[in-house]
């Protein structure tokens, strides 16, 4: 064994098989975009989502700059996709990369709908035999529910009962309150934005309902992984039983004849295809996912981002105050009116930090699944795998960015900033093209009003002085997330500011929101729409 030519044999040997092992594990073909870097075949990767969650991609594009990449993982190969260009031609593919079936995939599988459930929304999912079918006719429903035209009552319904939780929660003058911040704002959000989409006879106006909601949010993992979820998830399915019942309830009762028009819209949809209301109920979960768990740490980290910066503070204070509209009664009474109309126009830096938030806190990750062997940038995308275009990797990407992207930049999205920043495709929380978040209008002015009336009626200070300001860790956010989530709350002292007192009366504050109102544009699609 002393010949160097036999071991070299020995070692080209088994180097080749080694090779041609992990390639039939892998089923990899070199016209494919190019392996992500992996010490053991796809246990490496297990291993880095496991230990790294939604960074892990974010890790392989610092070593590689690869624009797109192959990851292979157990029963399913993914495409991970980087550059944002290569993200909008994907974007507008949307036939050869398509999120339908995905989508009605996880419909199902949330909402442990039945068998006749499943066929109906799997029926023509691909397009194949024309515009329609559930996941067809559901885009449709949603983007003309939502339009900035469309949300004017759900609009007005939210902004009330954020207001008046606002009034319950200030303190006299002179006294103070402590609350759990991110809890204050899940219980509020829960309510004023549930009210507003599903009307009067709303099924989260109980609150063990909504607290149902969030147990089964919270424990969503184990039923998406569909591995034993009886066994796996009992507390969170229970607690899914106990939503799905009070919306069955909701259903026979007809509250979506007096909700709002997307409610309606939804419904039509889902009885023109025949869905029994048993299974309308259950997929209405998924509904309320929509619509909350992204909005409620949006409006968590633009609070804390506003709060831990006091110049920042200062700052937005002087933009809001100068938008706040002082009205006196005769009887003495003071109104002070907040338009959202005037603070999109006259509080750039506060929609600059609000969009700077998202920038950072955003984590998901748009999915797509290839329904035909196609080509893209040159390279073969193999029919039945999956697209995945995470939003942490363009959003922490330095050559698009700059050097300070890790850095929260309140400034970063002025106008007089526009050339020195990333193009607007480069934006990615509330993803593109087809599967673009068609609530974007109605959870931004529900988060703007939120802050801004934390800013202009009271201070907020963390309990904690030595900790103050320390951001939490977001590693647990829940499955369904797009927004990282906070592990932990932030304890805070409330007290009512000093100035805006000193006209005497009473002060009612009112948040308003014009008919027609001009949309915020945040995104390449918010520029291409009338």
């Amino acid at each position: 064994m002393s010949d160097p030519r036999l071991w070299l044999a020995i070692v080209s040997g088994v180097l080749t098989l080694g090779y041609l092992a992990i390639r039939k594990l892998v089923d990899y073909d070199p016209r494919e975009p190019p392996l992500a870097p992996q010490r053991i075949p796809v246990i490496s990767h297990m291993i880095g989502l496991y230990q790294r969650t939604y960074n892990y991609y974010s890790d392989i594009y610092t070593q590689t700059k690869a624009p797109i990449f192959t990851v292979p993982l157990p029963g399913q190969k993914m495409y991970v996709v980087s550059s944002p260009d290569l993200i909008q031609s994907i974007q507008k593919q949307h036939r050869a990369f398509s999120i339908d079936p995905i989508l009605m995939k996880f419909s199902s599988i949330i909402a442990g709908s039945s068998k006749e459930a499943d066929d109906i929304l799997m029926k023509n999912v691909d397009g194949e035999d024309g515009e329609h079918g559930v996941a067809h006719e559901s885009h449709i429903a949603l983007k003309e529910g939502t339009k900035p035209a469309n949300i004017d009552e759900m609009n007005r319904d939210m902004l009330r009962e954020v207001a008046t939780s606002l009034d319950i929660l200030e303190p006299p003058v002179g006294q103070t309150k402590k609350i759990k911040l991110y809890s204050w704002l899940r219980t509020t959000l829960t309510s004023a934005t549930t009210k507003a989409v599903y009307g009067p006879l709303n099924p989260y106006d109980d609150q063990s309902v909504a607290d149902a909601f969030w147990e089964f949010e919270a424990g969503i993992m184990p039923i998406v992984i569909n591995i034993l979820p009886t066994l796996f998830a009992r507390k969170a399915i229970a607690a899914r039983n106990k939503v799905q019942e009070a919306f069955y309830k909701y259903y026979i009762s007809n509250g979506q004849d007096s909700a709002s028009l997307l409610t309606r819209l939804r419904y039509g949809v889902a009885t023109r295809a025949k869905l029994p209301v048993e299974d309308i109920a259950k997929i209405e979960i998924g509904g309320t996912i929509a619509i909350m768990v992204n909005t409620i740490p949006a409006a968590f980290w633009t609070l804390f981002y506003l709060h831990s910066d006091p110049a920042l503070l200062a700052s937005v204070r002087t933009e809001v105050d100068a938008c706040v509209e002082t009205s006196r009664s005769d009887d003495g009474s003071v109104t002070k009116t907040i338009n959202i109309v005037t603070l999109k126009a006259k509080c750039p830096l506060l929609l600059s930090a609000y969009q700077e938030t998202l920038r950072c806190v955003g984590m998901g990750t748009p999915i797509r699944q290839v329904t035909q062997d196609t080509y893209l940038d040159g390279y073969l995308l193999k029919k039945g795998a999956l697209i995945q275009m995470p939003t942490r990797v363009v959003h922490s990407d330095s050559r698009l960015w700059g050097e300070n992207v890790n850095d929260f930049v309140p400034g970063r999205f002025l106008p007089e900033n526009k050339s020195t920043r990333a193009k607007d495709s480069c934006f990615r929380t509330f993803g593109g093209g087809r599967t673009l978040c068609p609530g974007r209008h109605f959870a931004t002015n529900e988060i703007l009003a939120v802050a801004a009336l934390f800013v202009a009626r009271m201070e907020i200070t963390p309990v904690d002085k030595a900790k103050g300001w320390e951001a939490p860790t977001s590693w647990n956010t829940g499955a369904a997330g797009q927004i990282m989530a906070p592990d932990t709350d932030v304890e805070v002292e409330i007290r009512r500011r000093e100035e805006g007192t000193e006209e005497g009366g009473e002060v009612r504050w009112v948040v308003r929101v014009e008919k027609g109102d001009k949309v915020f544009k945040m995104v390449t699609e918010d520029y291409t729409e009338d």
